[in-house]
């Protein structure tokens, strides 16, 4: 038996960095939508765990999020889970798009069907990180507090173009830079965007490049990805089709509702 389910990928709408808390990490206010851009999960009963990976190369050598989901699932339920799990990655790594956090709850929904087991995904889902428990349901939702706070809303129709400079950013060096600017203006619709630019300045350069083609671009969650509104799948591929110059990688996406 083995189950296979899509790790949809999340934009942040819009994202406002609120301070430094006092357990380290940071209040936000973000609109959180999920999209069809998507990872794979599979899983299958198997004799021990192992994993494999296909497509997108991930060079973080921190456990895998998908090991570590599993891991806390057989903590919480006091039992050993040995699992086959493939991962096939289309969202690119260090991109703000969310793959791992996906990656991590896609895996505990279809770990929990394929063993039987009953658990609080919920509750082990933050501590896996912030935007983890979001990915249990997806659709569109406010996130407050470390972001893990949802408060649901209705998922508006939308398209959107994707650019990835192929820079892999660590949300915790993100978070860093921005401590250290947090008496400066934080305008704009993404608060870490400048933050983000101050550690890599290539983002600088590919943001400013983005929009001398087409207005509109903003980064998603800690960077380095980039994304445009955008009136419908057409003018969705028109926009991408723009920066094979830049030879970044590119996509289109669509909003995706919630799925539990």
């Amino acid at each position: 038996m083995s189950i296979a389910l899509p790790a949809r990928a999340k934009l942040n709408l819009d994202l406002a960095v609120l301070g430094r808390r006092t357990d380290g990490f940071h209040d936000v206010r973000t609109t959180l939508q999920a999209i069809d851009l998507h990872d794979l999960v599979t899983v299958a009963l198997a004799p021990e765990t192992a994993l494999t990976m296909t497509g997108l190369p991930v060079t973080n050598p921190n456990p895998n999020s998908v090991l570590k989901a599993l891991a806390a699932l057989e903590k919480a339920t006091n039992r050993q889970l040995p699992t086959r799990v493939h991962l096939h990655k289309q969202i690119p790594p260090g991109s703000g798009l969310g793959g791992a956090s996906s990656d991590a709850a896609t895996a505990l929904r279809a770990l929990a069907a394929l063993h039987h087991v009953t658990a609080d995904l919920p509750a082990i889902a933050r501590t896996l990180g912030a935007d983890v428990p979001f990915f249990l349901t997806g659709g569109t939702a406010v996130a407050d507090q470390r972001g893990d706070h949802l408060t649901p809303i209705p998922t508006r129709p939308m398209w959107f173009a994707i650019a990835w400079p192929e820079v892999e950013l660590s949300t915790a060096d993100v978070y860093r830079a921005w401590d250290e600017m947090e008496n400066t203006p934080q305008g704009g619709p993404n608060h870490l965007t400048e933050a983000a630019m101050r550690i890599e300045p290539r983002l600088k350069e590919f943001a400013n490049a983005l929009n001398s083609r087409q207005h509109g671009w903003q980064m998603t969650g800690s960077g380095s990805a980039f994304f445009q509104r955008c009136a419908g799948e057409q003018a969705a591929l028109e926009s991408a089709a723009q920066l094979k110059s830049l030879k970044c990688w590119t996509a289109i996406a669509q909003t995706v509702s919630a799925w539990a």
